[in-house]
C-alpha cells in the first residue's frame, strides 16, 4: 500500500469516528437538556453560560432586561408613527435613526423620541445631517445645559470642540473610556458630528456599560457597587504638556478647577435605574480605590488588579458595536451607559470631529 493510500485510510477512520462521537454527544445533549427543562426548577439564565463566556451572560442578562427586544414596542410604534426607521447595530446597544432631519424646527414629541431611543439604544447615530455649528449647539441644548471643555483649542463657539487628527497629529483617543470623568458632574453624553473622514478606518467604537457590569465575576460584581476611587484630570498636566506651559498657569488651572473628585466604580443611571461599570483609566488613580462600607482605602496592589480587571471588560467583542463615520453623520451616546474607543487606524490621512458635550450630574450607586 503506498503512502498516501495509508494516509486515506486513516483519515477515513478518523471521520466515521468523529462522526459517530458527534452523534452519541449530540444525544447525550439533548437528554440532557430535555430532563432539565422538564425538571420543576428551569435552570436560571446564569448557568446556561459558563465561566469563560461571562461577555455572553452579561449581553443576555441585559436584553433580558430590554425585554428581550431591541427596542420597545412603545418605541417602536413611535418610530413608525414619525416614519422613521431604525437600523439596529447589536444587540443591546446602538441604533441609526434614518429619515429625520436634525436640522428641522423638531418638535417636543420627536426630541423626546430621540432621548428615549438613546436611553434604550446607549448611542445613536444620524447620516446626512451636515449641521452647522450654531445648528449643532442648538441641537444639543435640546438636551440640557452644554459642558465648555477646558483643554481643548477654543474656537468660535466656547461650546464646540473639535478633533483633529492628520499627518502632524496621530488619533490619541484609541483607549476605552467614559468622558470628563475628572469633573464633579461628568457628561450626561456627547455630539459630534463628521465634518472631514479618511478613505478608510476611523470608526469608534462604542461598549455597554450595562452589559460590561452584568458580565462580572459574581464576587467582584457584588463588591463593586461599595467601591470609590479618585478621579483626576493632571493627566493632561504631566508630561510634555506640562512642560510647555507656564507654572503660573499651571497653578492657576488647579485653583479654578478642583481636582481629585471621588467617584463610584458603579453607578446608576439616573433615569433608567440600571447599573453600570464607570471607570475612565486615565484619570482615576489606580492605587485609591476604598470601600464605602468601612471608609478603608483598598491595599495598593489590590486596588490596582481590580482596576486591571475592570479595564478590560469593555474590550470584549460581545459588548460592543461600530460606528463607520461619514461626513454628515452624527452620533450621540450616553456617557452614563457607555464607553466609546476611536480606532486610530487612518495616518496619515485627516479625520475631523465636532463636538458638543451636554452637562450631566454627579453619579450615583444605589442598587435597592
Amino acid at each position: 500500500m503506498s503512502a498516501s493510500a495509508g494516509s486515506n485510510a486513516e483519515k477515513r477512520d478518523y471521520n466515521e469516528h468523529a462522526i459517530r462521537t458527534a452523534e452519541k454527544l449530540t444525544a447525550a445533549r439533548k437528554a440532557a437538556a430535555k430532563r432539565t427543562w422538564e425538571s420543576s426548577s428551569p435552570p436560571a439564565r446564569e448557568d446556561l453560560f459558563h465561566d469563560g463566556n461571562r461577555s455572553g451572560l452579561g449581553v443576555a442578562l441585559e436584553y433580558e432586561a430590554m425585554g428581550n427586544q431591541p427596542v420597545s414596542d412603545d418605541l417602536q410604534s413611535r418610530a413608525d408613527a414619525f416614519r422613521y426607521r431604525f437600523e439596529h447595530l447589536g444587540t443591546t446597544i446602538g441604533t441609526i435613526i434614518h429619515d429625520i432631519d436634525l436640522k428641522s424646527d423638531l418638535s417636543e414629541e420627536q426630541v423626546k423620541f430621540i432621548r428615549d431611543t438613546l436611553l434604550e439604544r446607549k448611542i445613536i447615530g444620524f447620516r446626512d445631517q451636515h449641521m452647522s455649528e450654531e445648528q449643532q449647539v442648538n441641537f444639543g441644548r435640546m438636551f440640557g445645559d452644554l459642558d465648555a471643555f477646558p483643554f481643548g483649542p477654543p474656537g468660535d463657539n466656547p461650546y464646540i470642540l473639535e478633533i483633529r487628527h492628520g499627518k502632524q497629529s496621530p488619533g490619541t483617543e484609541n483607549s476605552w473610556h467614559t468622558d470628563v470623568t475628572w469633573m464633579e458632574e461628568p457628561s450626561l453624553g456627547s455630539i459630534a458630528q463628521c465634518i472631514k473622514v479618511p478613505p478608510h478606518g476611523g470608526d469608534t467604537l462604542f461598549s455597554d456599560s450595562h452589559a460590561c457590569y452584568q458580565g462580572l465575576p459574581p464576587a467582584l460584581r457584588e463588591r463593586l457597587p461599595y467601591l470609590h476611587g479618585i478621579n483626576d484630570y493632571r493627566v493632561f498636566m504631566g508630561g510634555g504638556l506640562r512642560s510647555q506651559l507656564p507654572d503660573e498657569l499651571v497653578d492657576q488651572i488647579k485653583q479654578d478647577i478642583p481636582f481629585g473628585v471621588d467617584h463610584p466604580l458603579c453607578r446608576t443611571h439616573p433615569e433608567t435605574g440600571k447599573p453600570s461599570l464607570f471607570i475612565h483609566g486615565g484619570f482615576l488613580r489606580h492605587e485609591s480605590l476604598y470601600d464605602t462600607r468601612t471608609g478603608e482605602a483598598l491595599p495598593e496592589d489590590e486596588s490596582r488588579d481590580i482596576v486591571r480587571l475592570l479595564l478590560l471588560q469593555h474590550n470584549r467583542p460581545e459588548y460592543i458595536c461600530r460606528f463607520q463615520w461619514e461626513e454628515g453623520s452624527v452620533a450621540f451616546w450616553d456617557n452614563r451607559a457607555v464607553q466609546h474607543y476611536a480606532a486610530s487606524d487612518y495616518f496619515p490621512h485627516a479625520r475631523v470631529l465636532r463636538r458638543v458635550t451636554v452637562s450631566g450630574d454627579r453619579p450615583f450607586c444605589d442598587l435597592t
